[in-house]
């Protein structure tokens, strides 16, 4: 029998009408079932029958195969929703815990580095996502769901809709990203890719946007052909807006805001980036007073 035919268990089709319950979304939930698979798949038997030692030494599996601490984490999410909810055995999940994961840096590009970036975007479509991810610091996932009726040319901003957490918020919309946004719209439209209210960037077939995947590709090839040197991804626009918005002075709970970052520690990492700003703190070296170095 064809997976695509094969009865969904009681205990599999309960765990997903308890994640449909709490609105998680499609990725989350195949990222949940995915991980009490890989339980199972260990435990060679139902993951419903897991002891804490059988968790404990799941997690130890993990850990000694290589398993990431992004990943490792990940397991441990999935694994304490299905106990603690799908089960009700939450006291099961006293054996696994989340690991520290190393807060690593974001890579940023400068102003030229960017402008270099977006000339070598692969098409004006390309050119133009980019730029929204830059010009306003939205995700990849932001960009490929927007929508022509979401950019208010009046208000001059842009409406995120169900950005990451679930949450709608708004985004500035500069004088020079509409014009690129427009100049785009008017080759779309031309194409015939362009429908009444749809996606603002389509995908080869106009009713479905274009996806993540593909944004990621040219966002690399622009970043190849513009000969950066640089790990570049759709996310460094975002960092690099971010930070940019830091260096001219902009206050970091509005920069909060436009990123929708829950938390303000989140944006506060920005400030170990932004060397412009970084260079124009005096040092106190320069107080002291100043002896002939030649004495020294």
């Amino acid at each position: 029998m064809s997976s695509e035919h094969r009865p969904i268990s009681p205990l599999r089709q309960r765990m997903i009408e308890d994640m449909r319950l709490r609105k998680l979304s499609e990725k989350t939930q195949s990222g949940y079932l995915r991980w009490v698979k890989d339980l199972a798949r260990f435990l060679k038997r139902a993951p419903d029958t897991a002891t804490a030692e059988d968790l404990r030494r799941y997690q130890l599996h993990l850990s000694e195969h290589g398993t990431s601490r992004i990943s490792l984490n990940a397991a441990v999410t999935a694994l304490r929703f299905f106990f603690e909810i799908t089960l009700g055995r939450g006291e099961l999940m006293t054996a696994m815990s989340h690991v520290r994961v190393a807060r690593t840096l974001p890579v940023v590009l400068s102003p030229e580095e960017v402008e270099r970036l977006l000339d070598a975007a692969p098409g004006l479509k390309y050119k133009a996502m980019l730029s929204v991810a830059y010009g306003a610091g939205l995700r990849a996932s932001e960009v490929v769901g927007l929508r022509v009726d979401d950019i208010d040319s009046q208000r001059m901003v842009i409406r995120v809709d169900q950005g990451k957490g679930r949450k709608d918020r708004y985004v500035m919309l500069s004088a020079a990203l509409l014009g690129v946004l427009r100049a785009w719209w008017r080759a779309g439209k031309a194409r015939g890719q362009m429908l009444p209210h749809g996606w603002l960037f389509p995908g080869q077939d106009p009713v479905n946007p274009l996806t993540t995947r593909q944004l990621n590709r040219a966002c690399h090839a622009a970043a190849a052909a513009a000969g950066l040197s640089k790990r570049v991804s759709m996310h460094t626009l975002r960092h690099s807006f971010a930070t940019h918005l830091l260096e001219h002075k902009e206050d970091i709970r509005v920069i909060q805001v436009l990123l929708g970052h829950k938390r303000l520690e989140t944006t506060t990492l920005y400030t170990q980036v932004a060397t412009r700003t970084l260079a124009q703190v005096t040092s106190p070296l320069e107080r002291l007073t100043p002896k002939d170095p030649s004495r020294a």
